[in-house]
């Protein structure tokens, strides 16, 4: 019998379970669970991580587990966003003293980030393969033929940046990073998703499904809660779209982790094993699975399935530790735990609060950008990484604990 490390909210809906013990909650975080518990359609509980802060449709930080429905918002639109972590036969001595080079190779590897368009005040995204190479086409593979099923029926998902985006970053929270675990062999950890595809497809189903909810005169504690019933049309075309970009985004993580490799191989000449405990998993998805006896759609948004022995990466901010962690199998949060830190404030509060010396001090030792344009990513922007992994302790186990030598982010 596993110890109940948890918090049961009972306010009109269906109850909500929270391993926050310890971890702040925001007040609109509270509201926002409570206004998605009263969906009709939830399948026994929510389970609350302790990452747990405000997001659209749905707090991240949840785990919603419906029957004969889904919330696309709740799902939102890094779909398949994720971790991809693998273990090398290096330890920390085999890396040069100065690991600016390492972090140029990186960014030269791997397409990345934003910039501003010339004689205007818009940004476009220049993370995509101007002209993609083997490794991103044979990746594109078997998708092609289920994306163009897809934009025939949704001709307006067709003008994405689908294959240009395929092994690329993006930009925020998403970075690569070389990692030293606690016997200081090396690591090569990233996070990243769907990119602009899997936004766009998003995007266009959480407004169809408002359009639904309009047309049927459906009322909602909130327009972001907008569902599709199983057996519908939009039901059925939504959970092809968001099982392809899911599929996306695992193997834009795979594309990438291969192009990180081939940048560690440059700078490090020392042969190197990079196969091993390889961990790539989503944390912004939809999977039907059976929990107590019944099969339903179960909605991670911002949380890792953690079941019994299965491997998973809750990375701490940048500059904090991050965790390889191996699943319980807690049934009573549908075999999940936290993807992360969790925000404590909005990227545009940290940018008015912290400076860049204070950026600057809170990486120390790390090898990344330390300018204006990444303090929203500063660490006392997240809540602490120790008290969300000590609130989850019936959820995972810890099996590495890592620390970043290196950080590219977009």
């Amino acid at each position: 019998m596993q110890p109940i490390n948890h918090n049961i909210i009972q306010d009109g809906g269906t109850p909500i379970r929270l391993w926050t013990k310890g971890v702040p909650v925001d007040p609109k975080a509270h509201d926002q669970l409570i206004k998605a518990s009263q969906m009709p359609f939830i399948y026994k509980w929510l389970a609350v991580m302790p990452d747990v802060h405000v997001g659209i449709g749905a707090t991240i930080g949840t785990v919603l587990p419906t029957k004969e429905a889904i919330i696309p918002a709740a799902v939102g639109v890094d779909i398949g966003c994720g971790m991809m972590a693998v273990q090398t036969t290096l330890s920390a001595d085999d890396l040069p003293d100065n690991l600016h080079g390492l972090r140029t190779e990186l960014e030269k590897a791997i397409p990345h980030g934003r910039s501003k368009t010339r004689g205007r005040g818009s940004r476009r995204d220049v993370g995509a393969w101007a002209n993609p190479d083997d490794t991103v086409m044979n990746g594109w593979g078997t998708l092609v033929d289920d994306f163009n099923y897809l934009t025939q029926k949704h001709p307006k998902l067709k003008n994405t940046n689908n294959l240009k985006h395929l092994g690329t970053l993006g930009t925020g929270n998403h970075f690569v990073e070389v990692c030293l675990d606690e016997t200081n062999q090396v690591w090569i950890m990233l996070h990243s998703g769907s990119r602009g595809v899997g936004n766009a497809i998003g995007r266009y189903f959480i407004e169809l499904a408002r359009e639904d909810m309009r047309k049927w005169f459906i009322n909602l504690p909130d327009k972001d809660l907008a569902y599709f019933a199983e057996g519908t049309e939009h039901f059925d075309d939504y959970w092809f779209a968001v099982g392809w970009a899911q599929r996306f985004a695992f193997k834009n993580r795979e594309i990438m982790m291969e192009k990180a490799i081939q940048a560690l191989r440059t700078i490090v000449p020392k042969p190197f094993d990079a196969a091993v405990k390889a961990v790539n998993c989503h944390h912004n998805y939809v999977a039907k699975e059976e929990h107590y006896g019944e099969e339903v759609f179960v909605t991670r948004k911002g949380a890792v399935r953690a079941r019994v022995g299965e491997y998973g990466i809750i990375p701490g901010s940048m500059g904090a530790k991050s965790f390889i962690v191996k699943g319980k199998g807690n049934e009573e949060s549908f075999c999940s735990c936290s993807h992360g830190a969790g925000r404590v404030m909005s990227r545009t509060e940290a940018k008015k609060v912290f400076t860049i010396d204070d950026q600057i001090a809170q990486t120390k030792g790390v090898e990344c950008r330390k300018d204006a344009n990444v303090i929203d990513e500063i660490p006392a922007a997240y809540k602490n990484i120790e008290d969300v992994m000590s609130a989850q302790s019936d959820l995972v186990e810890v099996v590495h604990t890592l620390r970043q030598v290196v950080c590219v982010k977009g």
